[in-house]
């Protein structure tokens, strides 16, 4: 793996680093494809029940590195960066059958803010901020940003944001919904470890499940996702932790659940 990306692990948490600090962590080629890597050894390795994304340094991650576009014997071009490198990170991180926790440091620009808004949970330091910044170089929101941030915020604020480019600070994030949470910048690395080990502690099975339930909801009817809802939960009741769940609750016990 690229030294661009750093993994370490703790306990059933896998924590993927973004590791170009010197350039605020934006995405080159090689960056992108470890990333990718990165994502899918977490996705086969069953040790594994719960991802945090981060970045090296003051900065989450700035998006493209413009550096790469404009050398054209560096440059991929624009169809295979969003092919090759965006795009199919948006789809791992929404396919990865475990929580994924984006842990915002700093700035999260462009491409960068928006991998954060594709996970499953944002946790930023207050100090951090978003910004859709496409517009202020004459280009539109990619990976995933015009879908996942009108549905997070509502299509007039997203429209605006993505329009103009304004910073939107961590707090405000957390209050208009864009995150879950915004917390000290002293305490980041605390939190997200809590939350982190807290997810990994529960049934990855059944959460699973309900991210592919979220996912579907997405183009689903009404009648079409309650059909979904009835498939899998009929799933997960056949799970050993549906049944570690309802003996531990009959027994007035704190449950052990092991993922399966």
């Amino acid at each position: 793996m690229s030294d661009f990306i750093q993994a370490r692990r703790a306990a059933d948490v896998q924590y993927l680093h973004l590791n170009r600090p010197e350039v605020f962590n934006s995405f080159n080629r090689e960056m992108a494809l470890a990333m990718q890597d990165a994502l899918d050894a977490a996705a086969s390795d069953d040790q594994v029940r719960a991802v945090v994304i981060t970045g090296n340094g003051k900065a989450f991650c700035a998006g493209q590195d413009l550096k790469e576009v404009t050398i054209p014997e560096l440059n991929p071009g624009f169809k295979k960066i969003l092919e090759e490198h965006y795009n199919p990170i948006i789809q791992r991180i929404r396919n990865l059958e475990k929580p994924v926790i984006a842990a915002v440091n700093g700035v999260a620009a462009g491409a960068g803010a928006n991998i954060a808004l594709a996970c499953d949970l944002v946790i930023a330091a207050e100090e951090a901020s978003f910004i859709q910044a496409f517009s202020k170089i004459g280009l539109v929101p990619d990976s995933g940003g015009t879908f996942f941030l009108p549905r997070l915020i509502g299509m007039q604020r997203a429209t605006a944001l993505m329009f103009m480019g304004d910073k939107v600070s961590a707090t405000d994030a957390e209050q208009m919904g864009m995150i879950y949470q915004a917390v000290p910048g002293d305490t980041l690395q605390e939190s997200v470890a809590l939350l982190a080990e807290k997810l990994a502690a529960m049934p990855t099975q059944a959460l699973a499940r309900t991210k592919m339930l979220l996912n579907a909801s997405y183009n689903s009817s009404l009648e079409g996702q309650l059909h979904l809802e009835s498939e899998q939960q009929i799933a997960a009741a056949q799970s050993v932790d549906y049944a570690e769940g309802v003996a531990a609750f009959i027994e007035k016990r704190k449950p052990k659940f092991i993922g399966r």
